[in-house]
């Protein structure tokens, strides 16, 4: 995933608006810390919420007033049709996009853009049911703004039959869980895609000084750990805004190169053998794993009504993504056959300037995108261990020493297995699989357990998306993990 460049810092407040009472409340000790999980702030019962959106002090007399599905807000500088998609499409476009021809070398090239449809499919439509229980639950609970998606979880098995009520916390923590596992393995994917890019062109330019592999790796870790020891947001966008430039220019000089002189489709295996099908299901839901994405864009919306429309950001957005991603994968699988890579861009000839060029670009922009995918670890772990291990005499000291314990795990797993395609597949199977597709389809079944269904065709239909997930899991998790033990062996 490609993270949407966001800044909010101290000098920013978020304010709820009482209509009862006519008052501000100020909270800037949350900002930080919700936001990149895309929460709303609200206040216990108040009736009008504002998404904290860049809202300076002493300066609230531009905010808009926008409606929701279920209740007003007040929001800075809300986003139109057109920027939503904009974001949606950053968000959704990253290193899962290069590893595509891989994917495709998996399950064939004719067999690959049909199951990468249907996955795409169930993914949006498992988006929407997170955007629906989301709904559900603000109107269900008669809270002020939407929850976010660990407390939309936790609120369907809350009010959700008996049996489930006692496993609410439980499950709100899994999802936590496997959204920092998530995170934490694309931030093990960045190391190993940023050093075999690096070292490629490196070994081409320098041929004297061909390096290994884990010392380029090292050689990253350095800028990396600096960068996640930016505490504040509003320092990071300036980075995101140059990774945004350059990830867009490496994609269109990617396609360029990739089209240029294009074998005959028939000399590529149409459909390839079924033992190597999870590893394309886990690197696809690893490239289609955006779900986190979509209950802040919403919420940001002047219109979210438009979001999740037959028209509305999220088809169209997710249209265009799926269509990228069958691009890619097609032409560069087409292209290169089975000396395919786990990253396209490691397949472009290693000795023409252009390909160097965004073998450079694409890993400075990754690079230079770490920072925003720890922040998310980060807001959800380092709380918990302030309350445990807090007070401390020297916090900032204390954050920044575990933001780096952090960068030094990911760091070792990806010294541990640097095989970026096994790494991005088995990611994909393991956090991306439940977030994308299981978690979705259950809450949809407890939260409308007891409206009419005839035919039990919503259970019958949320229960085939739990079953693939499932299937994908333990399937792609497998495959992984035997293929990763057998480099290694």
């Amino acid at each position: 995933m490609f993270p949407l460049p966001l800044a909010f810092t101290e000098d920013h407040v978020s304010t709820i608006m009482v209509l009862e009472k006519n008052e501000a409340i100020i909270d800037n000790s949350a900002l930080e810390l919700k936001l990149p999980l895309g929460d709303s702030l609200s206040n216990g019962d108040t009736k009008m919420a504002v998404v904290a959106t860049d809202i300076p002090r002493n300066n609230e007399s531009s905010m808009v007033l926008t409606p929701t599905d279920d209740h007003p807000r007040m929001v800075r500088h809300p986003t139109s049709y057109l920027e939503t998609l904009t974001h949606l499409l950053r968000g959704n476009i990253g290193s899962g996009l290069f590893a595509m021809g891989d994917a495709f070398r998996n399950a064939g090239l004719l067999l690959a853009p049909a199951v990468t449809l249907f996955l795409g499919v169930i993914c949006v439509h498992s988006q929407h049911l997170l955007l629906n229980a989301s709904r559900d639950m603000a109107a269900r609970t008669k809270k002020s703004s939407n929850p976010h998606f660990a407390e939309t979880v936790e609120l369907c098995f809350k009010t959700g039959p008996k049996a489930t009520q006692r496993y609410a916390r439980f499950a709100r923590i899994c999802v936590d869980i496997f959204l920092c596992v998530t995170q934490l393995g694309f931030c093990c994917v960045y190391f190993v895609f940023i050093a075999e890019n690096i070292k490629q062109v490196i070994d081409v330019r320098f041929p004297d000084y061909q390096l290994d592999l884990h010392l380029h790796m090292l050689f990253v870790f350095v800028p990396i750990l600096l960068s996640c020891w930016i505490r504040s947001l509003k320092y990071l966008v300036p980075l995101t805004s140059i990774a945004n430039i350059l990830m867009a220019a490496g994609i269109v000089a990617t396609l360029y190169v990739v089209v240029q002189d294009l074998p005959p489709i028939s000399s590529q295996e149409y459909v390839a053998h079924w033992s190597t099908m999870p590893l394309f299901f886990g690197t696809a839901i690893y490239a289609f794993e955006g779900i986190g994405l979509v209950l802040p864009l919403k919420e940001q919306m002047k219109r979210p009504a438009q979001f999740a429309s037959p028209l509305g950001v999220l088809n169209v957005g997710m249209v265009c993504v799926a269509a990228l991603f069958i691009t890619m994968g097609f032409l560069g699988y087409l292209r290169f056959g089975d000396k395919v890579l786990g990253s396209i861009t490691l397949s472009l000839p290693q000795d023409e300037l252009v390909s160097q060029c965004i073998k450079l670009a694409i890993a400075l922009a990754i690079l230079l995108t770490y920072a925003l995918q720890m922040y998310v670890p980060v807001s959800i772990i380092w709380p918990g261990v302030e309350k445990r291990f807090g007070p401390f005499r020297y916090p900032v000291f204390a954050e920044l020493l575990f933001r780096s314990l952090l960068v030094i795990l990911t760091f070792v797993l990806a010294e541990a297995v640097p095989e970026l395609e096994l790494v991005i597949s088995l990611v994909g199977a393991v956090s991306s699989c439940a977030l994308a597709l299981l978690f979705p389809s259950l809450i949809d079944i407890i939260s409308r357990w007891e409206e009419a269904d005839p035919w039990r065709l919503r259970l019958c239909k949320n229960s085939f998306i739990f079953v693939v997930g499932i299937v994908g899991f333990l399937t792609g998790t497998y495959a992984s993990v035997y293929s990763i033990v057998e480099k290694l062996a």
